[in-house]
């Protein structure tokens, strides 16, 4: 059997780490075991859906890598498929129309939680032998309903949760088409599953309690229903779900602020699955490690300094080229055109950076003019400095080759020269070259920044 996995976000909302983490299990599982791997997108919301949401949904994937094998598929563009199979259950029995009104089904609701009663559907309108239905009313258009059956236990066998057994008499008679025949979700959702032979259904644990009315409607069309993984909830820093209402930005925000998509998928897998004390690994590694048997029971809590510590660890091990062909982009939006000085730039600063937009700041000082603020230049650049300053650039200036080497021997004669000590003159230099006082190796980032800029800022001492 090959495994088909799927991804089916509702385009309600912009899609957060939470709701891609549901994107990325199926998709590494699909992976793993050489299967497909679906989009479907759960559009029947019309009100609250937007063309918007599913653009964040489309391009957070594409930026994640989580290539998809087949799809998107549109619930929208399936009306006519879901009608044809409401037909068949209609005709086979499984279904009802019920015209208890809503004002009837409140009412009703009412009456069961003052008497204590768990408030469901009392199946006034389900056709019994023997039974004598109410009369119809007039000009009422029903909505139709399923016959969830009356007796037994429906279970399953949840790869994170383990089994799973619902009494049904706990549950009621399933709404599955609204009044103007549109089809509900979790009548949409089965059609899909089935046409689109899904064998393995990972998603978050909010799903749980529609998966019993699922496995009826699966089983009411002569369909064993696929493998479901329940996975648990992620939660926000301060212990909530991770959800729009509570801050979680879309997922397309942390591609802005300079994440790497490598160091998100690794973030991201380690919530919710392991191998063994592995925290750092690539996306290959992941794909190869991953099973459904190592994915966590309890909830996952998102912790943004753990994130930006996962990323500097990948930004640390990226070529210095292919960090430069980010930050480039990334100074070209700010109107500033880089050189071939831009991936050793890049592996001067990346050990001191979480992120591409950190990177991107350093760089921005080889490229544009600096403005040290007042109490830097105050603090470092002292009347006593300014002779020691003037002889470094008279040193630097009469350098026949500009390296390091050469940089390095400059700043030691002017040290015994003037009797100071490396920091004395460092500090003033990076301030007034880089515009701060804390950098990386100053005879390095002098070589960088080239003698003519070097002079010209060394003189605004």
């Amino acid at each position: 059997m090959i495994t088909r996995t799927r991804f089916a976000p509702s385009p309600t909302g912009f899609i957060h780490l939470g709701n891609i983490r549901s994107a990325l299990y199926p998709w590494a599982f699909a992976r793993a075991t050489g299967g497909k791997f679906i989009l479907r997108i759960e559009d029947t919301d019309v009100e609250r859906s937007s063309q918007e949401a599913v653009d964040v949904i489309l391009q957070g994937m594409a930026w994640l890598g989580l290539n998809h094998d087949e799809g998107p598929f549109y619930q929208m563009q399936r009306m006519d498929r879901y009608k044809e199979v409401l037909a068949q259950l209609v005709a086979a029995g499984h279904v009802y129309p019920c015209y208890m009104s809503v004002a009837e089904l409140d009412a009703l609701r009412e009456r069961q939680m003052a008497d204590k009663e768990k408030p469901r559907y009392d199946g006034t309108w389900r056709p019994e032998p023997g039974k004598v239905l109410p009369a119809i009313p007039e000009g009422v258009q029903p909505v139709l309903r399923f016959k969830t059956p009356l007796q037994g236990v429906v279970s399953w066998e949840d790869k994170v949760k383990g089994l799973i057994e619902i009494r049904n008499t706990e549950l009621d008679d399933l709404v599955i088409a609204r009044p103007d025949g549109t089809p509900t979700y979790n009548f949409c959702v089965v059609v899909d599953d089935i046409d689109m032979a899904i064998t393995h259904v990972i998603r978050g644990d909010d799903h749980v309690n529609n998966t019993p009315r699922q496995i009826h409607i699966f089983r009411a069309l002569a369909h064993e229903p696929p493998v479901y993984a329940h996975l648990p909830t992620v939660l926000n820093e301060q212990g909530d779900k991770l959800s729009k209402r509570t801050g979680a930005k879309p997922v397309t925000q942390f591609r802005d602020e300079g994440f790497l998509p490598e160091a998100m998928v690794n973030y991201l897998a380690r919530l919710g699955w392991s191998h063994g004390d592995d925290e750092i690994f690539s996306r290959e590694q992941f794909v190869q490690w991953f099973n459904l048997d190592h994915l966590g029971k309890s909830a996952a809590q998102f912790d943004e300094t753990k994130l930006r510590w996962v990323n500097a660890q990948h930004l640390k091990a990226m070529p210095d080229d292919a960090l430069a062909s980010l930050v480039h982009a990334q100074l070209a939006a700010k109107g500033l055109q880089a050189d071939q000085r831009l991936p050793a730039i890049c592996g001067l600063f990346k050990d001191r950076c979480d992120t591409t937009v950190a990177l991107a700041n350093w760089a921005t000082a080889f490229y544009a003019d600096v403005h040290p603020n007042a109490d830097d230049l105050a603090k470092h650049v002292t009347p006593e400095v300014k002779p020691a300053l003037e002889l470094l650039a008279n040193k630097l200036s009469a350098l026949s080759e500009w390296t390091v080497a050469a940089i390095s021997a400059a700043f030691k004669e002017v040290l015994t020269e003037k009797g100071l000590k490396m920091p004395q003159l460092a500090m003033p230099v990076r301030v007034l070259v880089m515009g701060t006082p804390q950098t990386p190796s100053v005879d390095a980032l002098l070589q960088l920044c080239g003698l003519e800029k070097v002079l010209a800022r060394l003189k605004v001492a």
